[in-house]
């Protein structure tokens, strides 16, 4: 079964105009769509086109460049999405709340650090929050289409948050301020899915 491209939960100006629609049109509709078609020619006449892009993510040292960083994208691309909503914004609660409390001091605190990881990024790639095989919550970066899951991951966990920094994410409106958008996502963050991806995880 060749990998397709799923659709947006939501319509390419429903997060605008922290995100505008035309970033939301070209980032899902070109450069997700290169990442799906890409990775399935990479895997094309392969026993592993059969595989679930989880399995191919965590054994990614078996694979060719092309698969990383496609199989990458893809995988990184459709958490993306899920993450974000309309209706987003605000802090989290219950258990994602106190561990992120717990973790990093406040809010206020995560946020920044978050923002940091993303900000300080050489280059294009991710800025994430994971939970560690040992079920604690940890902020980290991955370059290009890199993640957490990967076993050639410098930190290794399970995301439960990412966000893009690759400049086709910000670059239409928000230019080389990638600052300004970091600030400007937290407005659209789907709190409520990063916790069933959090309790999940834990």
């Amino acid at each position: 079964m060749a990998f397709t491209l799923p659709a947006l939960p939501y319509a390419t100006d429903a997060l605008e105009p922290h995100i505008d629609k035309l970033t939301m049109e070209i980032h899902h509709g070109k450069h997700h769509q290169a990442y799906v078609t890409n990775l399935n020619k990479a895997l094309e006449g392969k026993p592993e086109a059969d595989s679930s892009i989880d399995d191919i993510i965590k054994n990614i040292s078996k694979f060719p460049m092309a698969v990383r960083n496609n199989g990458g994208g893809h995988y990184n691309h459709s958490m993306f999405w899920t993450l974000l909503s309309p209706g987003g914004g605000g802090e989290p609660t219950g258990d994602l709340a106190a561990a992120i409390n717990s973790t990093f001091g406040t809010f206020a605190d995560f946020k920044t650090k978050v923002s940091e990881a993303g900000a300080t990024r050489f280059g294009s790639g991710w800025a994430w929050l994971i939970v560690t095989p040992d079920k604690k919550l940890a902020i980290t970066s991955t370059p290009n289409q890199d993640n957490p899951l990967m076993d050639i991951a410098e930190v290794k966990g399970t995301p439960v948050l990412g966000i893009d920094v690759w400049e086709h994410a910000y670059y239409l409106k928000y230019q080389n301020r990638r600052p300004e958008y970091l600030t400007a996502i937290w407005n659209v963050i789907n709190w409520k899915h990063v916790a069933e991806l959090y309790s999940k995880a834990v």
